[in-house]
């Protein structure tokens, strides 16, 4: 079962920032798991929301504001938002890195960072995993680099999901504890996709879905796992 830290390990330090991605390393999760969004410069940002107000002490949209703007703002303990790029360089080798695409334009800009950090960096696609709720971004994404294997997420679980997970090429789907019962995740191994599960931070829930046999689990408390 892989130990996956969601944004980094939130519970110790700030979502989405290196200090949380370099916790969830040394409390050894298997892959850490962060989100992107292309800024009004066009690089990759990590940050989870389309708005900086939850998690910095700035207003308005990611896609409005320019790398310099973002920079500038506080996202708790001294951390600033980072580059795609910065996380990628802080973690090298050390764990796989689960890349959820949010907004327009991440798709393709993923894809050549990824590419980059092969080529130049001696990275192997297997230390990367792409999701998305959008399906269209993992489309595209797949047609630009299949050789790196695609994570369908989904709100609540609609009884097309695994479907559309195999017309995707999907490796795994990505399911909310709140919707996941072991009746799902055997008909999903059936068809031959991995199961992982979001967000599970109670013993007892950890647990649960270990006995229901899942393949992943997403913690904001990664060290309970």
């Amino acid at each position: 079962m892989l130990k996956i830290g969601h944004r980094g390990a939130p519970a110790y330090e700030p979502e989405n920032t290196l200090k949380s991605f370099a916790k969830a390393i040394i409390l050894w999760v298997d892959m850490i798991e962060l989100d992107v969004h292309a800024c009004a410069t066009g690089e990759l940002v990590v940050i989870h929301d389309d708005e900086v107000d939850r998690t910095t002490d700035g207003h308005g949209l990611v896609i409005e504001k320019s790398i310099d703007e973002l920079r500038k703002l506080d996202t708790g303990n001294g951390e600033k938002i980072p580059l795609l790029s910065e996380v990628l360089d802080l973690v090298d080798k050390e764990v796989q890195i689960n890349i959820e695409l949010k907004g327009p334009h991440t798709a393709e800009k993923t894809s050549q960072l990824i590419g980059q950090y092969v080529t130049d960096k001696g990275r192997n696609y297997d230390d990367f995993l792409v999701s998305s709720f959008d399906h269209e971004q993992l489309k595209t994404f797949h047609t630009l680099n299949p050789y790196i294997k695609i994570w369908a997420l989904t709100e609540g679980y609609p009884e097309w999901f695994l479907q559309s997970a195999q017309d995707l090429w999907a490796y795994s789907v990505n399911l909310d504890i709140n919707f996941i019962t072991k009746a799902i995740i055997d008909d999903a191994h059936q068809k031959g996709l991995k199961v992982m599960v979001r967000t599970v931070d109670g013993v007892e829930d950890i647990e649960k879905m270990k006995a229901f046999g899942v393949d992943g689990i997403f913690s904001n408390v990664p060290d309970r796992l």
